[in-house]
């Protein structure tokens, strides 16, 4: 089972994802925003994080590109989880550094098969 990260400003979102994820045995640790994102990963280590584009602060797309940059995060998988779901918006999440795209709404089973991908 992996250790999931999930950060996203919609609290429905965060419950839907913690209650899909704990259900199949998972570890879950929620953000609902990207703020100090870096320090949280270095501190946490999860297997995989799952991040908004959408959020106030610092948008999803900002995090990525410092956990990017971040030597102590740069290894860290990351799926981006979005409701921007054009391909352009597939595309430039990759080109970001996102290992994986996965676009809302999804279901329980794309979720989880996403997560298993990366997890350890």
């Amino acid at each position: 089972m992996a250790k999931v990260m999930v950060v996203d400003d919609a609290y429905s979102e965060l419950q839907v994802m913690e209650s899909i994820l704990r259900s199949a045995g998972h570890d879950v640790v929620t953000y609902l925003d990207g703020d100090q994102l870096e320090e949280k990963i270095v501190k946490e280590r999860p297997d995989v994080v799952l991040l908004d584009i959408v959020m106030p602060k610092r948008n999803g797309f900002e995090v990525l590109r410092a956990l990017r940059k971040d030597e102590r995060t740069r290894q860290t998988r990351v799926i981006v989880v979005s409701s921007k779901n054009q391909e352009s918006d597939r595309v430039w999440g990759l080109r970001q550094g996102a290992d994986e795209y996965l676009p809302k709404p999804f279901t329980p089973d794309q979720l989880l098969t996403a997560v298993r991908r990366f997890a350890r």
